[in-house]
């Protein structure tokens, strides 16, 4: 494995699970610490990951403390949540980064047009700064386009997690977001992953 080979995660969705909200029907990040709970699975697949050599760091856009559904001292309590609970799996993660900006925040301190929010690649950056990345042979993991993007800008390998539908298929060529690969779930990643490795240790 490359020296400072990387899996870059975004968090809700893919580390944890979303939450639906009914009187807004969307599903969206938890917005308290009860509701924080981790994806089923996820601490296997990530120690998977772990054991290949890749070092584990999440990237996520958290606005909701911008929006003011959560606070920071919320955000601080779910990673302490997070951390604890994968540490019981085994798994280890090497850093977290989270944008707190949003255009349109009813904090006004964090209503900036940020270099970190992602689609733009500013917390990867960091992360590699910090940590000492190898972006190159790293990869991006999410669910969403903003995070193939920010990915592909990093110079990072992409997998979109979940399902694909026509209007997904097209929204990726019009924003010129296509992943390197396509995964329904999380084991699914692992394995493109794996056999990656495989391939470039011949």
């Amino acid at each position: 494995m490359p020296r400072g080979a990387a899996i870059l995660l975004d968090r809700d969705g893919v580390v944890n699970d979303l939450v639906y909200y009914p009187e807004q029907g969307i599903a969206d990040s938890p917005f308290t610490l009860k509701q924080f709970s981790l994806s089923r699975g996820v601490g296997r697949q990530l120690r998977r990951m772990q054991d290949l050599g890749y070092r584990l760091v999440v990237v996520s856009n958290q606005p909701g403390v911008a929006k003011k559904h959560f606070s920071e001292r919320t955000l601080d309590l779910m990673s302490r949540k997070m951390n604890r609970l994968l540490a019981k799996e085994g798994v280890k993660l090497d850093g977290e980064y989270y944008c707190l900006h949003h255009p349109d925040a009813a904090v006004a301190r964090l209503r900036v047009n940020c270099s970190c929010r992602k689609p733009k690649p500013g917390m990867l950056l960091k992360a590699a700064d910090d940590l000492g990345l190898a972006l190159d042979h790293s990869w991006m993991l999410g669910d969403g386009l903003t995070d193939v993007l920010a990915g592909k800008r990093a110079g990072c390998r992409t997998i979109l997690l979940g399902s694909v539908n026509s209007l997904l298929v097209r929204k990726m060529k019009e924003m010129e977001a296509e992943p390197d690969f396509q995964a329904r779930t999380l084991a699914e990643a692992v394995k493109i992953i794996e056999g990656a490795a495989a391939r470039a240790s011949r």
